[in-house]
């Protein structure tokens, strides 16, 4: 049985995440930086459910969302709004040595900071981190918050998410004996129409390759296109399992990925933009 002592410091991950990106044109989606970085460094599937912390987080993921920001602040790498994790040029020139000195600079950045009264963010592992990701805060409280509901509420929520996605004929069936079918619903793109019957996990810990075995055994006979939805994560043998040849592929949408789409079309978080204003100068110079 792991414990959380089984689990690298927040610091061990930041060498392997500079390794996959570089081994992966530069850049890795939230979800395959997990993947490809857990496989890489070869921790079970136990040590990945674990979960600890206020917020009942993955303890892994966290540590991982911790040492991509120490590297965002060193300018190693950079994020988009989608979730997608990209090298920059000095990144991509950085030496183990110098990966290790990271956490270093920023806690004496911190100490010099702290004097202006800066925002600060606490974490069991290492309190007093300035600029942790504020993404990670808000997917936690998200994911926290989706657990609490209901089955059916999640399952209604899951449906209307599919239609803003432009998703028809969205029903929830909830049938039990069902293979795990909780729905069902047509993605129309241009001309072709696709029939998809999807599953919805208001889930805790990981989703394992059985679970996407059965879904795909209730899916023959009806359709070729499957789709998983959960608040929690799929091991990497569930992945394996997903897109393994000769079989349909089924498409796994984790905890991470349903936060980015709910905050996509803003079902239940809402984005405050900050308005910047600036003067220009030489615009004067014309009158």
């Amino acid at each position: 049985m792991a414990t959380i002592a089984d689990v690298p410091t927040y610091d061990a991950f930041m060498w392997p995440i500079i390794e996959r990106l570089r081994a992966h044109g530069r850049s890795l989606s939230n979800a395959e930086m997990l993947e490809d970085v857990v496989e890489h460094m070869g921790l079970s599937d136990d040590v990945l459910s674990l979960r600890h912390g206020k917020l009942n987080q993955l303890a892994v993921d966290q540590r991982m969302a911790f040492a991509r920001s120490f590297l965002k602040q060193a300018g190693a790498v950079e994020n988009s709004q989608r979730g997608v994790w990209s090298l920059t040029p000095s990144g991509a020139s950085l030496t183990l040595e110098e990966v290790a000195e990271i956490p270093k600079r920023a806690q004496r950045e911190y100490a010099n900071k702290r004097a202006r009264s800066m925002a600060s963010v606490s974490a069991e592992d290492h309190p007093g981190i300035v600029e942790v990701s504020a993404a990670q805060d808000w997917k936690a409280e998200l994911i926290a918050r989706l657990q609490q509901i209901e089955p059916a509420a999640f399952e209604r929520l899951c449906q209307r998410l599919l239609r803003e996605f432009g998703f028809v004929k969205v029903e929830v069936t909830g049938k039990s004996g069902d293979g795990g079918i909780d729905g069902t619903g047509v993605l129309r793109i241009n001309l072709l129409s696709f029939h998809v019957l999807f599953q919805c996990k208001r889930y805790i810990g990981s989703v394992g390759a059985g679970a996407v075995r059965d879904f795909r055994g209730a899916m023959v006979g009806r359709t070729d296109k499957g789709l998983i939805i959960t608040t929690g994560t799929f091991t990497a043998d569930a992945r394996r399992e997903a897109t393994r040849d000769g079989a349909p592929a089924i498409d796994l949408v984790d905890g991470d990925a349903l936060c980015d789409l709910l905050k996509d079309r803003s079902l239940g978080v809402s984005v405050r933009m900050v308005e910047e204003v600036t003067v220009d100068e030489s615009a004067f110079k014309e009158f």
